[in-house]
């Protein structure tokens, strides 16, 4: 059985991107544009391994969302960020991320986090 992915990012062309890498790697995927989106396929849904999650969002961003989905949802939550200073990485993390990938992705390191993942 294939391992569902939940993408939530508000530029179609990331979604683009990451569901055609990780469905090419056996995965699939499903994308919300918002974190609003992101949660109802959540509440509709429990087949999903997990989350990667936008952190540069409208509305509700990323260190908003995660603290919501691991209250309602037992669920991993990787952030994606293009945000790469100094500092960055301990911020998601704080927010309640499980892990942090930086933009552009590295797809190999994207598969061993999400291997990670597979395992528990």
């Amino acid at each position: 059985m294939k391992k569902k992915v939940l993408i939530i990012d508000d530029d179609a062309r990331n979604i683009f991107a990451l569901s055609a890498t990780l469905k090419a790697k056996g995965f699939d995927c499903l994308s919300a544009e918002s974190a609003q989106q992101g949660m109802a396929f959540l509440a509709d849904s429990n087949d999903f391994f997990v989350v990667l999650m936008d952190m540069m969002m409208p509305d509700i961003d990323g260190y908003e969302a995660i603290p919501l989905i691991h209250r309602k949802y037992n669920m991993p939550v990787i952030a994606v960020t293009a945000q790469a200073m100094a500092g960055d990485k301990e911020k998601c993390l704080e927010a309640g991320a499980d892990d942090y990938i930086s933009k552009p992705i590295d797809v190999d390191k994207l598969l061993a986090l999400l291997n990670t993942y597979d395992k528990q």
